[in-house]
């Protein structure tokens, strides 16, 4: 599955079969992922909240609002393995409606039992993608407009140790695109959208190459397959697809 933002649509690519809507209107939903149950989690944009989908297709809301102010425009999502749930919250349009509360532009945690929502840091510019390192001890965090993935050590509490921050790499450069969406396989490599294509990080930070594919920006990232070596990407118009010999970490199935 991917997000159509801009057409408020939900696809579905099959193999063989090629690419279908799945759901529409979405409440323009962007990042997606699944909990341990498999259960799909959604940012949704125009409803300024995180839900699930429950297997009877009900709508759980996650988090919509943090100390009696709505969130801005969730934009990507994580789950942790102990069920808590990370997410991105920026404020994108430089010319909000008045009408419009905003909060803080940061990177949110919420408990298991969906009762304790949590800032964690709230000093980003434009932060989107997120993702854990195989063993959860560092949270990847992205900052599409300052054009870098920033990295915090996770602390036995799930919060942040704040002062492990550091700017992990950065990925600007002469040619379009920035970091957006990020996924990390099992040897705890980073696959991120920057400067030219699609970007592969070692654990320490060093690029280890990119995959050129023509478009002007790489906006989101899934690994696939019945192995789980395919690496799906999108850009702002098209989904395409590339083999790699590492495979990513597994996303539990959807629960039938």
């Amino acid at each position: 599955m991917f997000s159509d933002i801009h057409n408020n649509r939900r696809m579905k690519f099959e193999p063989g079969r090629g690419v279908s809507v799945l759901l529409e209107p979405t409440n323009r939903a962007n990042g997606l992922t699944r909990d341990l149950k498999g259960r799909l989690i959604a940012c949704e944009h125009d409803s300024r909240r995180v839900t699930r989908r429950e297997a009877d297709g009900e709508i759980t809301v996650i988090a919509n609002s943090f100390q009696g102010r709505p969130l801005n425009r969730p934009n990507d999502v994580v789950v942790k393995s102990d069920s808590s749930i990370y997410f991105t919250d920026p404020w994108t349009s430089p010319n909000p409606p008045q009408q419009w509360d905003l909060t803080f532009s940061g990177v949110y945690r919420v408990s298991p039992d969906l009762g304790t929502l949590s800032l964690l840091v709230d000093d980003f510019t434009l932060p989107h993608g997120l993702a854990f390192s195989p063993d959860e001890s560092i949270l990847y965090i992205n900052d599409s407009r300052r054009g870098h993935i920033r990295a915090f050590d996770v602390m036995p509490n799930g919060m942040l140790a704040r002062a492990s921050d550091r700017v992990f790499v950065d990925l600007r450069g002469p040619e379009p695109g920035v970091p957006d969406g990020m996924k990390v396989d099992r040897e705890g490599n980073v696959y991120c959208g920057g400067a030219g294509g699609l970007w592969i990080i070692d654990p320490g930070g060093k690029k280890l190459g990119r995959i050129v594919h023509g478009a002007p920006a790489t906006t989101n990232l899934a690994f696939g397959g019945a192995d789980w070596t395919t690496l799906y990407f999108t850009s702002r118009s098209h989904l395409g697809a590339v083999n790699l010999k590492v495979p990513g970490i597994p996303v539990p199935a959807a629960p039938r």
